[in-house]
C-alpha cells in the first residue's frame, strides 16, 4: 500500500496538469488584477490627506496585502472609489481562494475515485 501511494506521488497524470493550469490562470489573473488595482488605488489615494498611499509602491503593497491576507496593516482607503477597490480585491481575494481550493479538492477526489 505504501508503494502504490509513493508511486502515485509522483507519477504525472493529466490531472495534475488540469491542477497546475487552473493554478497558475489563478495566480496570472490576480497579478493582473493586482497591478490594475494598484494603479487605481494610486490614482485615487495618492497625496490625500488621511491617505497612506504616498506612491505606486504603497498602493501596489495594498492591493496585493488585500488579495493575499483581505487585510493590509494600511489604514483604510480614504475616497469611495478607493473603498470599491478595496472591497473588489476583497471579493477576488474570497472568489480565487475558493477556485484554488475546490481545484485541489476536485484533484483529490478524482485521484481517490480511481482506485
Amino acid at each position: 500500500m505504501v508503494r502504490e501511494e509513493l508511486r502515485r506521488l509522483v507519477t504525472w497524470s493529466e490531472r495534475h496538469r488540469r491542477l497546475l493550469a487552473r493554478i497558475i490562470i489563478a495566480f496570472c489573473l490576480s497579478t493582473v488584477v493586482d497591478f490594475v488595482c494598484a494603479a487605481l488605488m494610486w490614482s485615487f489615494e495618492s497625496g490625500l490627506k488621511g491617505s497612506e498611499i504616498h506612491g505606486f509602491g504603497d498602493a501596489l503593497f495594498f492591493s496585493t496585502a488585500q488579495i493575499l491576507t483581505v487585510s493590509s496593516s494600511l489604514t483604510n482607503p480614504v475616497t469611495h472609489a478607493g473603498q470599491i477597490v478595496d472591497v473588489a480585491l476583497e471579493f477576488w481575494s474570497v472568489f480565487v481562494v475558493t477556485v484554488v481550493a475546490g481545484s485541489f479538492a476536485s484533484f483529490f477526489l478524482n485521484g481517490d475515485a480511481g482506485r
